[in-house]
């Protein structure tokens, strides 16, 4: 490949990260706002491609969803949500193409994929979902299939497999919405997202030059990847917690819970991941006693996280990895503060959003660290 399309992919890489950063904020900012389905319908919103905005549309929408009363102030945020991920679905789809440009096979799979997604989105809206599924489908295996076969290093693999990412991730917005936010949905379609950055971050490292010369890092690398797995646990427990409704169960006390360090739990019903179809999951259907058992599994998450990264940074820094190891400790107290304030203050919306970002942040420096621990391909300028 050439240096000039090695300069362009790391180029948009960096800027796909950006935006799919942005992406995961804005997602969690319209979560948090009660917003997720405030749009009843997919991809559409109300039969509109942006959102009902004069007063007879606004009627007949009331008319066609009478379930669902429309509401301005959240339609558009659930709208332009859509629209963030759909731009940064092209995004994927031109560092997909470029990572695997010269490769026929690859190239035609990517494009194919492509337009397999888009075919299988028209067939969602006319209501043919047989078809629709197995289309989309096929538009996730294909990539996959590609970055398999491809005979480059592994940031070009990860760009087109981040292609089969991205329209899963697109299918589980759909099902957030038609399956009324389940909370299994709305979680995986939060580690959907944080899975999108993450493959894109990881490309643009590795792009942009972060790795090392020789093996003196080798011996971080399983402490670095268990300390990602630690945190995507950390993550997913946090995703449980806010689709179930549970960030506030414990009230505002910290570190008790309720006035007291154990209060009644039901673990067993906190931890169903799949209730059948037809629930509506808007404000939660579990009890007390289950929701403070997820909030205590998050805080006891949290400590087990908190230690092993705090552990991990001062061990990459006594490596020589002295500028990784900060970023870490630093990003993980600023998580940890915001955590805490977010019960304290009882989940003010800017900062329970900020805390989604953070653990982005978080696990941005996780892939650094990992990056830093293994070798530049001789492509990388």
């Amino acid at each position: 490949m050439s240096p000039r399309a090695v300069k362009t992919l790391r180029t948009l890489a960096l800027l796909a990260a950006l935006f799919a950063f942005g992406v995961v904020m804005f997602g969690a900012f319209v979560r948090l706002s009660n917003a997720g389905l405030s749009c009843p319908d997919w991809p559409t919103c109300y039969g509109k491609v942006t959102w009902p905005g004069h007063a007879q549309d606004i009627a007949q929408a009331n008319q066609a969803f009478p379930d669902r009363p429309y509401e301005t102030h959240k339609a558009w945020r659930e709208q332009v949500h859509r629209f963030l991920a759909g731009s940064l679905g092209f995004m994927v789809l031109a560092i997909a193409l470029i990572a695997a440009w010269r490769r026929k096979a690859a190239v035609a799979a990517v494009l194919v994929a492509a337009v397999f997604a888009a075919v299988g989105v028209v067939m969602y809206i006319r209501g043919e979902h047989v078809i629709s599924s197995v289309l989309s489908a096929l538009a996730i295996a294909l990539p996959l299939f590609a970055a398999a076969t491809l005979d480059r290093p592994g940031a070009w693999r990860v760009g087109v497999a981040a292609l089969a990412v991205i329209i899963f991730q697109a299918m589980l917005g759909m099902w957030t919405v038609t399956l009324l936010v389940k909370p299994i949905v709305v979680t995986g379609h939060l580690l959907g997202g944080m899975a999108t950055f993450a493959l894109l971050a990881w490309a643009a490292l590795r792009w942009w030059g972060v790795g090392a010369t020789d093996g003196r890092y080798a011996a971080l690398r399983v402490p670095v990847a268990i300390g990602i797995v630690v945190l995507v646990c950390q993550i997913t427990l946090g995703g449980w917690t806010s689709s179930n409704y549970a960030a506030l169960a414990c009230g505002t006390d910290f570190p008790k819970c309720m006035g007291a360090w154990w209060p009644q739990t039901d673990f067993p019903e906190a931890f169903v991941l799949w209730r059948g179809i037809g629930v509506n999951y808007e404000g939660g259907v579990l009890d007390m006693a289950a929701r403070s058992a997820i909030q205590l599994a998050h805080r006891i998450g949290a400590a087990v996280t908190f230690l092993y990264l705090a552990w991990l940074s001062h061990k990459l820094a006594r490596a020589g990895l002295r500028k990784v190891g900060i970023a870490v400790a630093v990003v993980l107290v600023a998580q940890v503060l915001l955590g805490i304030g977010n019960v304290h203050l009882g989940l003010p919306l800017p900062m329970a959003t900020a805390h989604n970002g953070v653990a982005a942040l978080l696990l941005f420096t996780l892939l650094a660290a990992l990056a830093s621990t293994q070798r530049l391909p001789s492509e990388t300028p």
